[in-house]
């Protein structure tokens, strides 16, 4: 079966990567061809640029660091992660940038299209809610369409009326709909009007500890030296503050495998653009399974963590959406592990709950169990 897939832009976005990556290869298990649809923004003109750059200037807002980006150190900043796109996933279809663009795909012979996961059902992320799902093959007959793990990203409904009642319309031709979050379930009934919906795993779930640790063989990835893996999204002195605080406490090294620099701290230029560079996902990725310890406040930075069987503290961000945690730590009874007060005595408790981590991978394997059902149910 030719199947597209339809996540958000896998940009500099690692657990976007890795979710991808991981989908491709449980659908090829499966005995199936997929290809990624490579849905975008319209790119800014160099004019429309420059007049974006020059408004924010002129009102004081600060201005979207990638705008300032030639090129050439473009490139350079996502060397690796492109690199990684061109080895694990490979399969893409043109660049899309407009709604017409997205009906093109009705002519390549897709067998069935597969939304997810990421939040791919958050609106702020995407170019137009609508084709993310199906809009454009809405007239399309034998066309089989699953949502598989897709995410509203929050609990709440965060889609306008014009585009709900579309989506509820289109909603009713999916065969199958998965969401990621137990929260997601009722949201589907409640405005899409679907009582089946589904609570499956995230796809990088779909795969083992295993199975990525054969990546590192393949990448001869060496080990990560370092106890303390921190992988903060939204920094701030207090999280600093809490994770120095905490290696200090055990003795540990920390480290963090990010860019050096963070765009937006320092002007970019040709010369110093590799200091802005994102690390190899394959080693960043590593830096999970030989951490002692992880704090992070990245739905699959806990998710690596658990998988790699390494204890964690989940640090809640409201703005980027907290169901997803809630929902994941709470299926695995790891609830304890999630804050949003640092205050240390929050902290402390957190990190002297033991895991039993016999029970949370039996519930793991058991859900990645009921996941693969799912799409063997309707793509076989």
């Amino acid at each position: 079966m030719k199947i597209g897939v339809l996540t958000l832009p896998l940009n500099d976005n690692y657990g976007g990567l890795l979710q991808a990556f991981a989908l491709r290869t449980v659908l090829r298990s499966m005995g199936h061809d997929s290809i990624v649809i490579d849905r975008r923004r319209k790119r800014l003109s160099n004019i429309r640029k420059f007049a974006s750059i020059a408004k924010s200037r002129i009102l004081g807002r600060s201005i979207y660091p990638k705008l300032l980006l030639s090129e050439y150190q473009s490139g350079v900043i996502l060397k690796e992660i492109k690199s990684f796109q061109k080895r694990y996933i490979s399969h893409f279809t043109e660049s899309i940038t407009t709604d017409g663009g997205m009906s093109c795909l009705n002519k390549m012979g897709f067998d069935a299209f597969v939304v997810g996961s990421d939040q791919c059902w958050r609106p702020r992320y995407l170019p137009n809610v609508r084709n993310y799902f199906l809009d454009f093959a809405e007239n399309q007959r034998n066309i089989r369409r699953i949502a598989y793990a897709a995410s509203f990203g929050v609990s709440h409904w965060e889609i306008n009326e014009p585009d709900t009642r579309a989506c509820r319309k289109l909603a009713r031709k999916f065969d199958g709909i998965s969401v990621r979050e137990d929260t997601g379930v009722a949201l589907v009934k409640k405005y899409l009007g679907r009582d089946d919906a589904v609570h499956v795993v995230d796809p990088t779930m779909l795969i083992s500890a295993e199975q990525y640790m054969e990546i590192f063989a393949n990448e001869d990835a060496p080990r990560v030296s370092g106890d303390l893996k921190v992988y903060i999204l939204d920094k701030n002195q207090e999280k600093d503050l809490m994770t120095q605080q905490i290696a200090a406490r055990f003795g540990w090294n920390l480290f963090e495998m990010q860019p050096h620099k963070r765009l937006g701290s320092e002007k970019v230029t040709d010369d110093n653009a590799g200091d802005f560079s994102y690390p190899n996902p394959v080693q960043w990725l590593r830096g999970f399974r030989d951490a002692k310890f992880v704090v992070t406040d990245s739905f699959h930075g806990v998710v690596f963590s658990i998988l790699f069987n390494v204890p964690f503290i989940a640090i809640g961000n409201v703005n980027r959406g907290l169901a997803r945690f809630e929902s994941l730590l709470s299926k695995l009874g790891l609830s304890n592990r999630f804050v949003t007060d640092l205050s240390p005595d929050k902290i402390n408790d957190a990190i002297s709950q033991e895991i039993h981590w016999h029970r949370v991978n039996a519930i793991v394997e058991n859900e990645r169990s009921k996941s693969m059902d799912f799409l063997k149910k309707h793509l076989q």
